[in-house]
């Protein structure tokens, strides 16, 4: 959206909002924070699906508020990384996103298996690729539920759940919008229109749209990487329909359209057509920080498409209220990255990952309070139709490295043939495209019973008892045709027509998905597992302001399928989760202290692991393990005086393998997974009141993330690396810091600059090993520079 535009809506915006301060209609201003009144903000969650405040909840978690996001200036949940410790999100590919939850991780970007970790908007399964992450759109909070919530959200959701909730219609006029301009092309916008449609239907619009023109430039051609390029849109009504019934219909949409993660190689390259060090010797490795970035992937890029409709309706009964919750999801995405780090044909490598998906989903409960009990039962369904296309793209020359640096075939095939007909009869095998693709097919089903009760016991003691019966069914299917080379098919075709003798090779048959069982027509299976996951929590509150809780929850994760192994199937993971934890708030509502420690045994947790295969490009495949993890999570947040708070929050966490083998064979049991043992966050906000007519806030914070706890597969994965050159796994900081200045009166006008990662703090993500053992060519990325910008908004 370009800045004309920007500053066309605002300025209309503003016009709108003089009028109706001039007509002394709408609301009468923004009610008084509560720091105003020097208490701490009470935060109303829905964690246990009733409506309670957070403090009264006994589970660990955070929530995340629209200010703490506008702080940061967050446009999604990885740009809070590190903020909320215990809790990692990557988004350096925005359709496949990374999360980790007390040590527990999505990985595999495969349609076959779930995920660990729930995703929910606003109520609604978002599952774990193209819809996970998305860009924050009119966003009310964002409820970091930590350890296993299987009862409560469902089987996906055994190291925990992240529920973002958004604002709903009102039922007066309100509108709002916010733009930014920063460095490296930045341009933002988010706007919201909230209006009476009758005396009973009321509708909200919102549009968030998030450009960049990208920090990080390709030295050969000058293209840009990790830019922006996203926008949403959601549109609401909400009809508040006779006998206390409500109906809030949602639309949301969104498109993403940017270059896709850039590869930065860590080797020196010779004078083509040299070959890099095979195998690579990391003593060698150059700084990806100074090395030349220089990609040469054929339409390279990352897109989506996310469409959703969601329809919910609530009704008071004299004895509870009853909500039903459907949903429909759909989304493509489009995701082909270099995977070479270089621009030589003959080290061609790059991947896609191609997705289609449709869900559907219905929940219904019903919730209550007597004097005995609150009380809670429910039922849902989820349907999920996925296809996927992993696919690899090389080029006759890169299969000439491979078999020159892994069979010991000096130039490979091609090339030495094409040495000979070239000059003979024109005709040369190489330059041409080699694609190899496996597709599979999901059809999965969920359905489940739950119900969830906090006993009164006594005065001061509760005792909440939780069950959820859980039946899943998968259909799941792998086909990986021949590979795609029609040019190379046509030359070979000539050089048969012509009576040349070919070497032996298998000319026609994959190097990668080379698996017969699958190769002529799909393969299927299909297999269906059932779990009973249980929840019991004992709470006492010997005051209204403190709460301390012992609690067991187990989860479930169902079981799945490696997506580039057919046939490969892999158990439930289920993990068991004891904790002890306390919630306060004393001096008079200034000060809050919440502390928990637990345990947890997690068994066959299933992870993305990078095998290698002798002779063919390596693949990430599913592998399992048994895990278990002792941990602490800690947060105070304290209203100093009325202007100024403070907050600390932390995560400690001890967590190693009970039983794993790596691929290659080694024995990690005892050792680290890798998890920091710390992550923490801390800030300050400083507010001056009746400056030039307004408030002018400061805010100051930064985060740490411990280094990687290594263990013997570390290197193998990329995971931790230190030589002269660089490190990987290393400890990581962030600071940011905002001063805004926002007017008073009926329609106030927000002004304010910011600065992201102020000391410009860079780090490498990892090493990609994909090609590493095959063209000699490991490769890495890193993360963003300093950014900084202004901010202007309006809000009636």
């Amino acid at each position: 959206m370009s800045i004309r535009r920007t500053s066309t809506l605002l300025a209309s915006l503003a016009l709108v909002a003089s009028r109706l301060a001039a007509a002394d209609v709408g609301p009468a201003g923004p009610a008084p924070s509560t720091a105003d009144s020097g208490e701490l903000a009470t935060v109303t969650v829905t964690a246990q699906h009733r409506t309670q405040a957070s403090q009264d909840v006994p589970i660990a978690m955070q929530v995340v508020t629209t200010q703490e996001m506008q702080n940061v200036e967050a446009t999604d949940l990885a740009r809070m990384d590190g903020y909320i410790p215990g809790l990692s999100v990557s988004d350096e590919q925005p359709t496949q996103p990374g999360y980790t939850l007390r040590g527990i991780s999505i990985s595999d970007f495969g349609i076959g298996t779930d995920a660990p970790i729930g995703i929910y908007d606003d109520g609604v399964y978002a599952g774990k690729t193209g819809g996970a992450l998305l860009l924050f759109d009119d966003v009310q909070r964002v409820e970091v539920l930590k350890g296993p919530q299987g009862t409560l959200f469902g089987r996906n959701s055994a190291a925990g759940a992240i529920s973002v909730v958004s604002n709903a219609p009102t039922d007066e006029f309100a509108a709002n919008a916010t733009a930014r301009f920063g460095n490296y092309g930045t341009e933002y916008l988010d706007a919201m229109v909230n209006a009476p449609l009758g005396d009973s239907l009321f509708g909200r619009v919102s549009l968030v749209d998030n450009r960049s023109d990208g920090w990080l430039r390709d030295d050969a051609t000058g293209a840009d990487y990790h830019g922006d390029g996203d926008w949403g849109l959601r549109a609401q009504l909400l009809w508040k329909a006779p006998a206390d019934t409500s109906v809030r219909l949602i639309w949301e949409h969104e498109n993403l359209n940017q270059a896709a993660r850039p590869a930065i190689s860590v080797v020196p390259l010779p004078p083509a057509p040299g070959l890099p060090t095979y195998p690579p010797n990391p003593a060698t490795w150059i700084s990806p920080f100074t090395a030349p970035l220089m990609n040469d992937v054929v339409d390279g890029r990352e897109t989506r498409s996310f469409d959703g409709l969601t329809l919910r309706i609530e009704h008071s009964f004299d004895f509870g209220d009853f909500t039903s919750i459907s949903a429909w999801r759909h989304f493509d995405t489009f995701n082909r990255e270099d995977q070479d780090g270089t621009d030589r044909l003959y080290l061609y490598f790059d991947d896609a990952n191609i997705e289609d998906n449709t869900s559907y989903s219905q929940e219904f409960t019903l919730n209550g309070k007597t004097a005995l009990a609150d009380w809670v039962v429910g039922a849902s369904y989820y349907y999920d139709d996925g296809s996927q296309d992993s696919q690899l793209n090389l080029y006759t020359d890169t299969i000439d490295t491979l078999l020159n640096n892994t069979q010991g075939i000096p130039g490979g095939v091609f090339g030495p043939i094409s040495a000979v007909t070239q000059p003979l009869l024109g005709i040369s095998l190489l330059g041409d495209p080699w694609q190899e693709s496996m597709f599979n097919h999901l059809y999965a089903r969920a359905a489940a019973l739950y119900g969830d009760v906090i006993w009164h016991v006594a005065p001061q003691w509760n005792l909440t008892t939780g069950l959820r019966y859980t039946d899943d069914d998968k259909d799941f299917s792998w086909y990986n045709p021949t590979r795609t080379a029609a040019a190379l098919d046509a030359s070979l075709a000539e050089l048969t027509a012509v009576g040349f003798p070919l070497p032996p090779f298998p000319y026609d048959q994959n190097l990668v998905f080379n698996y017969p069982v699958s190769t002529a027509a799909p393969y299927r299976l299909h297999d269906s597992w059932s779990d009973v996951s249980p929840r019991a929590v004992l709470d006492y509150k010997p005051a209204d302001s403190t709460l301390f809780y012992l609690s067991y929850s187990r989860g479930y994760e169902a079981g799945g399928y490696n997506a580039l192994q057919p046939g490969a199937i892999y158990d439930p993971e289920y993990v068991s989760n004891y904790e002890l934890g306390v919630k306060s708030e004393l001096l008079d509502h200034r000060l809050l202290l919440n502390a928990s420690v637990y345990y947890y045994l997690y068994t066959h947790l299933q992870n993305l692991t990078l095998v290698t295969n002798t002779g063919v490009i390596p693949e990430y495949e599913v592998t399992t393990s048994d895990q278990h993890a002792s941990g602490i999570d800690f947060e105070t947040r304290w209203q100093a005086t009325d202007a100024m708070s403070l907050r600390l929050i932390a995560a400690y966490i001890d967590q190693t393998y009970v039983s794993y083998v790596a691929p290659d064979g080694t024995n990690l049991a005892g050792q680290a997974v890798g998890t920091p043992f710390w992550s923490m966050a801390g800030g300050l906000d400083y507010r001056w009141h009746e400056v030039f007519g307004g408030n002018l806030t400061l805010t100051l914070q930064g985060a740490y993330t411990g280094a990687q706890r290594c263990n013997a597969d570390s290197a193998a994965q990329g995971s931790c690396l230190s030589i002269p050159a660089f490190s990987i796994g290393t400890s990581e900081t962030r600071a940011d810091a905002r001063l805004g200045w926002t007017s008073g009166g009926r329609a106030p006008v927000t002004v304010a600059v910011y600065g992201n990662n102020l000391f410009d703090k860079q780090y490498a993500t990892g090493i990609n090993n994909i090609t590493a053992t095959t063209l000699g060519t490991p490769f890495t990325d890193i993360t963003a520079p300093r950014f900084f910008g202004v901010e202007l908004g309006i809000r009636y």
